[in-house]
């Protein structure tokens, strides 16, 4: 989904860097209330990895390319000011250095991979979790919709700027078609591996997973007393 230079015309892009922009400014400061001890350090894990499969990209077609996001899962593990603030890096790092995405599109594709994945994955994992039983293991099917839906919208974004400032020569339908097409079956794949991973950390960490540590505190400890023990005090 990596945007390249001159694939949209001056003001959208500077429409874009904008929202980009402010996106950011709001996410440091929000980012103050989720980061502690323990997401500091998963924050540059999670960072590390969306780094590790945005790097893995192949072509859709009119200069565009095709890989998991990650929005999705970095706001479930970290919280939607942190993920933010990881996409932009990630996205900074990849278009400086790698060539990856071009220089005038940085505000749009992080626009569209580092805000709107994020904010449409949580906004989806928050909805989803209303729906399902109060327990921990629920942000797993939330996690795999959030992520199932984010990347298809986030490319039904691109269409939409596309449309209204598109330069390159290709009619439109076929734009809309090769990218919804294409990220719908990355959609599917990043919901795989993003319900597997909360899932995976669920097991033995929860309290690392940002969007169920609500969920852990409202669960009730139980202490059970052996009937050895029972016994032992009635003597």
């Amino acid at each position: 989904m990596h945007v390249p230079d001159g694939f949209l015309d001056a003001p959208t892009s500077i429409a874009t860097g904008a929202v980009a922009a402010t996106a950011v400014v709001l996410s440091l400061r929000g980012a103050r209330r989720e980061l502690d001890d323990k997401t500091a350090p998963l924050t540059g894990l999670v960072a590390a990895f969306v780094f590790a499969v945005q790097m893995l990209n192949f072509p859709v077609g009119a200069g565009t390319s095709g890989h998991l996001l990650g929005g999705a899962l970095a706001a479930v593990l970290v919280g939607p000011w942190t993920a933010v603030l990881c996409m932009t890096v990630v996205l900074l790092v990849q278009g400086l250095f790698f060539a990856d995405g071009g220089i005038t599109a940085l505000g749009t594709n992080i626009t569209l991979m580092g805000v709107v994945t994020v904010v449409v994955g949580w906004a989806l994992f928050r909805l989803v979790l209303r729906l399902l039983p109060n327990r921990p293991g629920s942000a797993v099917p939330a996690a795999f919709v959030s992520a199932l839906v984010s990347v298809p919208v986030s490319a039904l974004c691109f269409v939409a700027l596309y449309a209204v400032g598109g330069t390159a020569d290709i009619p439109l339908p076929a734009v809309a078609g090769a990218m919804l097409g294409w990220h719908v079956l990355i959609g599917i794949g990043e919901a795989v591996i993003t319900a597997l991973t909360v899932g995976s950390i669920l097991a033995v960490r929860p309290d690392l997973v940002h969007g169920a540590r609500h969920l852990l505190a409202s669960r009730e400890l139980t202490v059970r007393t052996s009937p050895l023990a029972t016994k032992g005090r009635a003597s």
